[in-house]
């Protein structure tokens, strides 16, 4: 059973390019589930043998502990994901999953900051004029003022800048470029950066990340939270600030500044309007 656990994982990593975190999930709710059966139903030595009447009392028993409604959601999304894909690929003959509930979640709406908290965090940086506050000035406002995601923005190369444009180019999915403007605050900053930061961070003059560590090299995922959480709290906004948070304000207040539902989904990269539909939800609860 545990050839078939890793055959998935191996899809999932290359067929799906999860990320890393998200095979890990995967892994440990799978993990999870032959536990649990190891421990219920000894008996069961291949995955062919379990029943609907099986799953559906893992799944009682996902509900009677301690886990939130959306962390049983995500456990039995998982195992329903891994029976379908035992029964495209031949392993087993039905699905036992086929029937099966997902738990209902209530969807939560993104958090945002207010406009003057946002002005606070991406001043911050600003009380120092060293590479590293240049760097950090430079990456809070390109967050903000474009939404990208954390990968995407920490995946920039310094050819991904445009200033005479007032433009960044995005990659992201499927090759796919999303040409992201520049207002002229970010514009300024940017440029203080690659004329005054980034020459002082680089170590290797091949080296074409936009956003350079310590060593010179480009800011991982990690990296760019920590600098988030320090300036959040540097800027008394509490340890809920993270990347995202930046990304959903951008949205909620284009939203609320006037521009159009589809702009704004052509500028987050969202595959379907109805994800980008949500920050309007928010916008009408707060009015």
């Amino acid at each position: 059973m545990e050839d078939q656990l890793l055959a998935f994982l191996e899809f999932l990593t290359n067929e799906r390019n999860y990320s890393a975190n998200t095979i890990a999930a995967y892994r440990n709710d799978l993990s999870q589930f032959m536990g649990w059966l190891n421990t219920n139903f000894p008996e069961i030595n291949h995955w062919s043998n379990i029943s609907f009447k099986v799953v559906s009392e893992y799944s009682d028993y996902l509900k009677q502990q301690s886990y939130t409604a959306s962390s049983v959601a995500r456990k039995v999304a998982a195992i329903k994901s891994f029976f379908h894909f035992l029964l495209a690929r031949g392993m087993i003959d039905s699905d036992p999953t086929a029937k099966l509930d997902s738990p209902r979640v209530k969807k939560r709406l993104p958090q945002t900051l207010a406009a003057n908290d946002v002005e606070r965090l991406l001043e911050a940086p600003s009380q120092k004029q060293s590479p590293k506050n240049l760097r950090d000035a430079a990456l809070l406002n390109v967050l903000y003022a474009t939404g990208m995601r954390v990968t995407e923005v920490v995946s920039l190369k310094v050819s991904d800048v445009n200033l005479d444009a007032s433009v960044i180019s995005c990659p992201y999915k499927d090759n796919l470029v999303r040409e992201l403007p520049l207002d002229e605050q970010t514009q300024t900053v940017v440029g203080n950066y690659l004329e005054n930061g980034r020459p002082h961070l680089m170590k290797d003059k091949t080296e074409t990340a936009l956003f350079l560590n310590h060593r010179g090299k480009q800011l991982t995922r990690q990296g760019l939270w920590l600098i988030i959480k320090a300036y959040a709290e540097q800027a008394g906004l509490g340890e809920s600030v993270t990347p995202h948070t930046l990304r959903h304000s951008f949205a909620a207040h284009r939203l609320n500044s006037g521009t159009e539902l589809r702009e704004v989904q052509q500028l987050l990269g969202h595959a379907n309007i109805s994800t980008t539909q949500i920050y309007s939800q928010l916008y009408e609860e707060q009015e």
